[in-house]
This record gives structure tokens, sequence and C-alpha cells, in this order.
């Protein structure tokens, strides 16, 4: 028996007419009929008795819609807390993201969000190693740069460019460094991109023109690291703004060959694809794009 079966049962009961019943159940008489009698023959017991005028409730009847009305009031209860709770920001969600954006700013962010919903368990994994999101139970992953997996949920959270920074300190006694070319004469620090480090570094000129020059790094680590080296005076980084906007603005680090863009940075929420994206995710999301959008950083 179904619990379809309950119900109309009950909305028989309850109307004691079987053409009521199929109106309001948007059925024809006939096959209400047949539905009850059904539930009868599985039950086996009489749970109407029928008139040619009117309908009666045995007394297995009016006890079976006791059972009805429990339960079907049980069932509706049941989904509106799952309703209520799929809109909700509760649960336990695992964030991955780089190392160089949760030192920044990300972790204080989630900080603030988890602050604001008392029911929301985050785990951070902070790594630029790129994760299996389905194998590692990973909800949300913050990536920079294009996507090459197609079989991802993607949600662009802000867009910037990479461009060249050095400390005050490394300039001082380095020598110019007019041009993309000029590379070849200074320290550059690289950053590793799965687990490879990042030595195509391209620009578009002034002219449009787009240049790539293929650098030989004298340190390579993770991106936090990378900007360290940067504003210690190790050398020349490449570097994405939002990542070095606090140290442009406090004078650590001093932006090179402003007339020229590096290479465009989409920064994204990445999600696997096989699994339902969860009402605390889409929240997050949301949370984290706004957070994006409202900072200085462009």
């Amino acid at each position: 028996m179904h619990l379809d079966d309950l119900g109309l049962f009950l909305r028989v009961a309850q109307t004691l007419s079987l053409s009521e019943a199929a109106r309001q159940l948007d059925q024809t008489p006939s096959a209400v009929s047949a539905r009850l009698k059904r539930i009868e023959e599985e039950l086996g017991v009489r749970l109407v008795e029928r008139t040619t005028r009117s309908l009666r409730l045995t007394p297995e009847g009016e006890r079976f819609m006791q059972t009805c009305d429990t339960m079907t009031s049980a069932w509706t209860r049941g989904q509106n807390l799952l309703r209520q709770g799929a809109r909700s920001v509760e649960g336990r969600m695992h964030i991955a993201a780089p190392t160089d954006t949760c030192a920044q700013f990300l972790a204080e962010w989630i900080s603030d969000y988890s602050k604001a919903h008392p029911r929301l368990a985050v785990t951070l994994r902070v790594g630029d190693r790129m994760h299996d999101l389905p194998r590692e139970a990973v909800d949300i992953a913050v990536r920079y740069g294009e996507l090459n997996d197609s079989s991802m949920i993607c949600r662009i959270l802000m867009r910037t460019r990479r461009f060249l920074v050095a400390s005050p300190v490394y300039l001082e006694r380095s020598p110019p460094l007019l041009c993309p070319a000029d590379l070849a004469n200074h320290r550059c620090l690289a950053w590793l991109s799965r687990d490879q480090p990042k030595v195509q570094w391209s620009f578009v000129s002034p002219a449009g023109s787009t240049e790539t020059i293929v650098v030989t790094p004298v340190l390579c680590a993770d991106s936090l690291v990378v900007r360290q080296w940067a504003v210690s005076g190790e050398g020349v980084a490449y570097k994405a703004s939002v990542d070095v906007a606090a140290d442009l603005r406090a004078g650590r680090l001093v932006r090179l060959l402003a007339q020229y863009e590096g290479e465009a940075v989409p920064i994204s929420a990445v999600m696997p694809s096989g699994r339902f994206v969860t009402a605390r995710v889409r929240a997050m999301v949301d949370y984290l794009t706004q957070r994006f959008a409202e900072s200085s950083v462009k």
C-alpha cells in the first residue's frame, strides 16, 4: 500500500462521498471506487458501507481513518522539516583553497560567515594542489585560471589579472625592467601550478600584441611563499592582483611594467557535478561572490 492510498482513503472518509473525493483528487469516481476496493482487499476488512445514496465508515474504517490521519500528518511534517533544513545554512562543508588566498582574506571571510551561521561547520583545506573533489568529498574548491574539467559545476567569483611585482629593496639593487624581455636579467620567483613551476608569463603590450616569456626561476614554491619571498626582496613575482593588493597598498611591493597587461585570471568556485548542490553550498558561493565584488581589489 502506498502513501497515496492512505491519502485517498482519508479524503473518502472525510467527505463520505466518492464523487466529492474524486473531484478533490482530480480523478473519476470509478477510479476512486476501484482503489478503495483494492485497499479493502489488501487489508482484508471492509472500511466503508456503501448504499445507493451514501457512504458510512465501518468501525474498522473509523480506526483506519485515524491511522491514515496520523501517518499522512507525520509525512507532511517530515517533508516540511526537510524543506526547512534544505533552506537553512547548517551542517558540514569542506572547502579547498590556495594557500595565499586563505592567508590574505579567504580564511577571515569564512570565519565571519561561520559566526553568522552557528549551525554550520566548515573544514578549510589549505594548499595549492588540485583536489579530486568527488573522491575527497570537497564541496567547494576555489581555483585560479581557466578550468579544463567540464564535468564540474563552476561559478566565477571574480575576474582579475596577473602582473609583475617586486619589493622596493629588490628594485634598488637590480637592473631596470623596461619590457618583459628584461626578465632575463632578474631573479624570477615561480609558483607551482599542478605541481609544476609556472614559467610561462604572458603579457599584452600597449600595442595589443601578446608576448610570452619563459622564465628560469631561481626560487619556486607555493603561492604564499612566493609572495613572502617577493616582499622580502628575493626577486620578481608574477601574481594575481587580488593576492598582492594589500602589499601594494602598504608599499611592501611595487607593480612593474604597468603598461603591460598580464594574463587574465578568473577565480572560480568549483563543485562536483555528480552531487546535489545543497542550500548551504549555494549560500556560501553567493556569499563569496558578494565578498569578492565588495572588495576593493580589481
